[in-house]
């Protein structure tokens, strides 16, 4: 197993030349952002996750997270101590809003620290990710007091924060939630009910946890419009903050996974006692409003483990390709092997998982971008840009990312041949560790469904059509740069073909928008993210520095020979699928 390097390089020029951190910084409430800070922290940030938080890798793999008989659950070894001295640091404050005790920074910067840790630990990333998701929570729909008291203590990191959604009957219909939250005389509630696959619902990293939790309160509309949002802490603070007495709620199993060994998957009890104790958060019958502000950060950050995950297996695959020696390769000397790099598949492989991953980065910083725009944009018609643009890339990093990371964790096991499928290599780990992603915070079915359903509507197709004619203009822009004449074309056909099959489902009936929309989704995020790599060609030209604008010119090329190339392609499938879906239904696939 190879070590693991943060590459600062591509991290920090992806932020300055393919997102925008320099106009980000310009920006009311982003003054104190300066380049000479940022490269400080963000070198600080790799030096924690390569020296802390690698090394918990495979020990978090093989050990697992594991419930006592008290109920407890206990991390694998050295997360305790890893997470002691992430809070110690104030890592998880990096982009939390300074009146808390955040650092202000854009949450762009703050991406960027969270991709080094959670590719150099995805199972303990976990933790502090939902907690970042919770906070945003609070601070969107929480009371003056909700904010005072918990916030500062979950910005620290003493508390960490979950997200209570699911139960036994209601997976990614949430309308059937049927935790009930009961009303006291004092303006709490007591909450009763199961929730299961609740990420950290236990550990022991941290004195409490604050659970947001879905129920519905008595009498409440039928499915999503009677569902409220509670906060839950599994300790009741005193009023000065501190942890007070235990709150009826306990996590009664953990679940035995595929992989993510060590985040503890709980079952969570409500109210086996006399209820736990909850207090609401945002109107009665507004949950899901509330919670859709923690889900897009949460999409954005599982999209984030595609690109962690994809990262971290190239690396390794890299590694072994400079180090295994096999056959020959052409040209190479009869008198010995070559290294399996040598040979034109492997580099093939090598190359489309660097150019793909570079490409979904590069996506998920200008999703973080857009981001902060909707929030400290000049004015508000930049904060409404801002605001339209996230929602429409945030499924697409959200799915495009985690199908490709799955994708590439399988390339990187294929690189290492027959050892890829040891688990001693840890090739393998990664590729196990991948497949979650597309399935939590809204498997990528329910992305595509919302990219046709919501986003693509947007202004009547308007905001899908300016994104487009984006990228028609980075493609003209390659007009004279050396290398690019082949990105332009294919980037040209790709923005064509996404365009025709956006006007096409505009038109159609439901059924059809959704028949194609894993198709359309596929479209649309590989002509965004071809144009990413395009810009960052571009960028590399405009700075005169050869290698670099050599090395972004081969990216952008391969990618757009190897993924651009089928985007017109996909246009059948987003067109043509919805008869023969209805027709399967009767004979193929009968039970």
């Amino acid at each position: 197993m190879s070590d693991f390097r943060v590459d600062l390089d591509e991290i920090t020029f992806n932020l300055r030349h393919v997102a925008d951190l320099e106009g980000l910084a310009a920006l009311d409430g982003f003054e104190h952002v300066e380049s000479d800070t940022v490269d400080q922290l963000l070198a600080e940030a790799a030096r924690f996750a390569e020296e802390v938080i690698a090394p918990l890798n495979r020990v978090g793999d093989t050990e697992g997270s594991r419930r006592l008989d008290d109920g407890s659950v206990a991390t694998p070894t050295g997360f305790k101590e890893a997470y002691r001295s992430y809070v110690e640091a104030g890592w998880g404050a990096v982009s939390m809003d300074p009146d808390y005790g955040g650092g202000g920074f854009p949450h762009l910067v703050g991406l960027a620290t969270e991709e080094m840790f959670t590719t150099a630990c995805m199972s303990w990333s976990l933790c502090p990710l939902l907690t970042q998701g919770a906070i945003n929570l609070l601070g969107a729909h929480g009371t003056g007091e909700q904010k005072a008291l918990y916030l500062p203590q979950m910005a620290s990191g003493v508390w960490t924060g979950t997200m209570n959604l699911t139960e036994p009957q209601a997976g990614s219909d949430l309308g059937a939630v049927a935790t009930r939250a009961v009303p006291q005389p004092d303006g709490s509630y007591r909450l009763f009910g199961t929730k299961i696959f609740i990420t950290y619902g236990e550990h022991d990293l941290a004195d409490n946890i604050v659970h947001l939790v879905l129920a519905r309160t008595p009498g409440a509309p039928p499915g999503t419009r009677g569902i409220s949002c509670f906060l839950v802490p599994k300790h009741l603070p005193t009023a000065d903050g501190s942890t007070g007495a235990r709150n009826d709620v306990h996590c009664v199993s953990i679940e035995h996974k595929l992989g993510i060994h060590a985040s503890p998957t709980c079952v969570m009890s409500y109210g086996d006692g006399e209820g736990a104790v909850g207090f609401l958060v945002g109107d009665e019958n507004g949950g899901m409003r509330a919670m859709f502000t923690m889900m897009n950060h949460a999409r954005l950050s599982v999209g984030l483990e595609g690109v962690a995950i994809a990262e971290r297996s190239y690396q390794q695959a890299l590694a072994y390709a400079h180090e295994r020696r096999q056959g020959r390769a052409p040209g190479a000397p009869a008198t010995e092997s070559s290294a399996i790099i040598d040979h034109p598949d492997v580099r093939r492989m090598l190359l489309d998982m660097r150019s793909t991953t570079s490409a979904m980065r590069g996506l998920a910083y200008r999703n973080a971008e857009a981001i902060d725009r909707s929030s400290h944009g000049a004015d508000a018609d930049e904060r409404q840009e801002g605001s339209e643009r996230a929602a429409l890339l945030t499924p697409l990093t959200k799915a495009w990312a985690t199908d490709l990371g799955c994708e590439l964790a399988s390339v990187g096991l294929q690189v290492h041949g027959g050892m890829g499928f040891i688990e001693e290599t840890g090739s393998a780990q990664h590729y196990r560790d991948a497949r979650i992603a597309p399935i939590y915070e809204g498997t990528n079915g329910i992305q595509s469904a919302d990219l046709v359903g919501r986003k693509l509507s947007m202004r009547g197709g308007a905001a899908v059509r300016d994104h487009l004619d984006g990228v028609r203009e980075t493609a003209a822009a390659l007009d004279g740069t050396a290398g690019l004449k082949s990105v332009r074309q294919h980037l040209e056909a790709a923005a064509d073909a996404t365009g025709e099959a956006s006007e096409w489902l505009l038109a159609a009936e439901p059924f059809d928008r959704l028949a194609g929309a894993d198709a359309y989704l596929k479209m649309l995020a590989t002509t965004t993210g071809g144009a990413a790599l395009a810009d960052g060609a571009l960028a590399a030209d405009r700075l005169e520095a050869p290698e670099l604008a050599a090395d972004r010119t081969v990216l952008a090329r391969f990618f757009a020979a190897n993924r651009l190339s089928a985007v017109p392609g996909l246009l059948a499938a987003v067109t043509e699928p919805a008869d023969d879906l209805v027709a399967a239904k009767q004979r193929i696939l009968a039970v």
